[in-house]
């Protein structure tokens, strides 16, 4: 552990000077911020700009990492979606984001890292990123504006335990070294890429402060299915694929886009939005199945008119060489095992009866989840600060004074396509703001 206290001492004690008027000696609000991600930088950098002494303490070698590896390396920072649809996509937790939305959105996160030298681009689907495709533009921008807002921050640094003290936070325990402050601002992110850091610190520090924890849980995550179908398919992409999510046979939600087979199951734009359900669902110990349409074009009746000219034009011709003018190669032999259709029968023998049969198994081919894969291959973690004992107006404890909470440890979780990273950099800027009395 590196002792602190002398530097910080000194950061805390340092001449300021505002305007004309030269102030020696005064101490500031101190604040001290619990992680350096995309909510944590946001934060320090926010409640130092607003008149305060910040500490950032961060366990990593530097700051940033998980940052520098979002989307692919690339960076999905938010996204131009109107107010209302965007705050759609985070679902039943989404009310405790109004505020920080209001206080703190897409439009300023842009003009804020244009402004630090990181012109952006908006793809398809409204995704921003940077027009350099590179992630650790983002985090050197952030960087390098909390050290000019004259942020200490101290990496490869622990924190231990908060300090309480009557019911407040006073500071935080890194080791043998206490350091006391006016305000504490978790941002330790949640369980997602651990070996980012990300290994679920903040839910220990803020049990300790009286903070009730819904369970963490891997979201946007892949999922495995059961049996061998997976596997035999893995490496196909299907780029405009419905699949639906049931729930003990009901449907609980449905997505439209690409999906990749894998060895162990599925993954893809669309399932990773769907996983959140999923993982929730499996866990408590419901049956999860996946129903894919894979003829989303067509509706049931035309595509039943579309069997029937393919049989009678395509006659003489055997299954496995005319379902390939409707399926990938892999799929065709998944489809006439599970119909128990022979590949070599020949498109005049079908009947109707089999002609129905297939296209329903073109729009509900079915796949049984029986898992999902581990938080090291999570976008992001469901779960968190239960955010009813957070106040939204300025991300405080409601249990504990002094105390706020920022980012992915709160229980909060949206779908793919900037949405997540929004919600950190926003309820950072307002912490950092609140905690600074700003």
């Amino acid at each position: 552990m590196v002792r602190l206290e002398a530097q910080v001492a000194s950061a805390l004690t340092l001449r300021v000077t505002r305007g004309n008027d030269r102030i020696t000696g005064v101490m500031y609000r101190r604040v001290i911020v619990v992680g350096g991600g995309a909510a944590g930088l946001m934060a320090a950098g926010q409640a130092a700009d607003a008149g305060a002494d910040v500490i950032l303490v961060e366990k990593m070698q530097r700051s940033g990492r998980k940052l520098s590896i979002t989307g692919k390396g690339r960076c999905n920072v938010t996204n131009v979606a109107e107010r209302d649809a965007f705050i759609g996509h985070f679902g039943s937790t989404a009310p405790v984001l109004q505020c920080a939305f209001d206080r703190y959105f897409s439009n300023d996160l842009i003009a804020f890292l244009e402004s630090r030298g990181v012109p952006l681009v908006t793809e398809r689907g409204g995704r921003v990123f940077p027009l350099s495709g590179k992630a650790p533009d983002v985090v050197k921008a952030l960087v390098q504006w909390v050290i000019r807002s004259g942020v200490a921050s101290h990496c490869r640094t622990r924190v231990d335990a908060l300090l309480l003290e009557d019911g407040r936070v006073a500071g935080v325990q890194c080791g043998a070294d206490t350091f006391r402050a006016d305000a504490v601002i978790l941002a330790t992110g949640g369980k997602s890429y651990p070996a980012t850091g990300s290994t679920g610190d903040g839910y220990a520090l803020a049990k300790a402060a009286g903070h009730t924890i819904v369970p963490p849980r891997p979201a946007l995550v892949p999922l495995e299915t059961a049996g061998h179908t997976a596997a035999r398919l893995d490496g196909l992409s299907l780029r405009n694929a419905r699949a639906v999510l049931l729930v003990n046979g009901e449907k609980r939600r449905e997505e439209f886009g690409e999906l990749v087979f894998t060895s162990f199951g599925v993954t893809g734009p669309v399932i990773l939005t769907l996983s959140g359900d999923a993982v929730e669902a499996w866990q408590s110990g419901q049956r999860v199945e996946l129903a894919i349409d894979l003829k989303s074009a067509l509706d049931s009746e035309k595509l039943d008119r579309r069997l029937q000219r393919d049989l009678e034009a395509r006659a003489d011709e055997p299954m496995r060489s005319l379902l390939r003018g409707l399926l990938p190669k892999p799929l065709v032999g998944v489809c006439l095992q599970e119909l128990a259709m022979p590949a070599h029968r020949q498109g005049r023998s079908v009947s109707a009866h089999d002609r129905k049969r297939l296209g329903k198994w073109l729009k509900n081919f079915r796949l049984g989840v029986k898992g999902h894969r581990p938080f090291d291959e999570a976008i992001i973690t469901a779960g968190g600060v239960d955010t009813a004992e957070i106040d939204p107006a300025t991300m405080a404890s409601r249990v504990c004074d002094g105390l706020f909470v920022a980012g992915e440890l709160l229980d909060v979780q949206a779908d793919t396509g900037g949405y997540n990273l929004q919600a950190a950099f926003s309820t950072g800027w307002l912490a950092g703001r609140s905690a600074a009395g700003g």
